[in-house]
């Protein structure tokens, strides 16, 4: 009996030393709070079983999927990734109400020197209402920026990505 429990700590223990790097998570609440008008909630992660993630055009990991909820009510999800810049990756968060909608894209981390308007509101709100079965094409519902080619196909592709594995997701009742 005390070896399953102690056990059971030490696991627990080692699983909540894991979490977001202390920059990213600050910037993620910043955006939590703004985006659903609260001011403390809470923020679990959701596990997607392996034998499903390595299906999905997107990559889910135990530490890039959360659950939002705020005086025990669902308000949505986070995800979090890293998209392919010129010669780097970005750090960028999506915000997504209880019905899989896009409520908000943010670039957290841009390590280039150039292209990093990807990062701008102005762009980024080309993915806000987005959902599970929407397409997005470069150069014509999603606009190119000039030195940022690379980036925005990148950013592209990784929102495309993910819309089609929350379509895949719902339609199993995951999420």
């Amino acid at each position: 009996m005390n070896f399953k429990y102690i056990s059971l700590l030490s696991v627990l223990l080692l699983l909540m030393s894991f979490g977001l790097p202390k920059n990213i998570q600050k910037k993620v609440d910043k955006e939590i709070k703004n985006t659903f008008s609260v001011e403390t909630f809470k923020f679990t992660g959701v596990a997607i079983s392996s034998d499903i993630s390595k299906n999905l055009p997107s990559k889910f990991e135990e530490d890039n999927l959360f659950k939002i909820e705020a005086n025990n009510t669902f308000l949505g999800y986070a995800y979090l990734s890293q998209a392919s810049s010129k010669t780097a990756q970005f750090d960028y968060l999506v915000l997504l109400d209880k019905d899989l909608i896009v409520l908000k894209s943010k670039v957290l981390i841009y390590r280039e020197e150039y292209g990093g308007e990807i990062g701008s509101k102005r762009w980024l709100k080309q993915f806000i209402g987005k959902k599970g079965g929407d397409t997005l094409r470069y150069g014509d519902n999603i606009m190119a920026i000039s030195g940022a080619t690379i980036s925005v196909r990148s950013m592209t592709n990784a929102m495309n990505n993910l819309l089609e594995s929350l379509k895949i997701l719902h339609s199993k009742n995951i999420l």
